[in-house]
């Protein structure tokens, strides 16, 4: 999984931009805010989300973690792909995004194109759990270390599951991690691989 990347800005358009690692230019998409804040030739850091498909590797970039992270977030709700979930973060911030969800604002989060009412309800039932996890993090650095579910969702990912099936799986092993203050991760995620299989 390619978490980050630290590199030369050779282009930027609208919603992308090209950076340079050392002779190897990735193009990557990412928020208009991001790309309008890029200056060609100067050096960038990126967050980075890899989504895989059949048939593309689509490298999303953002300012943060923060975003990042509620970019991935978005994903784990029915119907949300990438494109919708990259304008979720382009209208609303991390601190909008939670305080939508949290306070069930639905104006808010139709002001975002392509989210409808329902949309916007389903939004709220299915990550008004989960926001809660993010908001527990802000004001952390982002080299914190990740809990057991962070780092078992983003192996299955990088194995190829979906975000909204590593989400599912880590659901089905939080009982395990509940018996045990310090779970293995290794054991978990073993055990979620074991209920994906099923």
């Amino acid at each position: 999984m390619i978490a980050q990347l630290r590199g030369t800005v050779v282009s930027v358009g609208g919603t992308w931009l090209v950076i340079d690692l050392n002779g190897f230019g990735l193009r990557v998409l990412c928020p208009p805010g991001t790309a309008a804040a890029q200056r060609i030739g100067l050096p960038s850091t990126l967050y980075t989300s890899l989504i895989v498909r059949e048939d593309s590797l689509t490298l999303f970039g953002f300012a943060d973690a923060d975003e990042r992270d509620c970019f991935e977030l978005v994903q784990t709700a029915s119907g949300v792909g990438p494109k919708i979930a990259l304008s979720v973060v382009s209208v609303l911030n991390p601190r909008e995004l939670r305080a939508a969800v949290a306070s069930e604002n639905l104006s808010a989060l139709t002001r975002v194109p392509g989210i409808g009412i329902k949309g916007a309800q389903r939004l709220v039932i299915e990550l008004k759990d989960k926001i809660g996890r993010l908001a527990g993090l802000e004001g952390q650095t982002a080299a914190a270390p990740a809990g057991w579910r962070e780092q078992v969702a983003s192996g299955l990912v990088g194995l190829g599951w979906s975000v909204r099936d590593a989400e599912a799986a880590c659901d089905r092993v939080s009982a395990l991690a509940d018996q045990d203050p310090t779970p293995p991760v290794a054991t978990l995620m073993r055990a979620a691989l074991r209920t994906l299989a099923k």
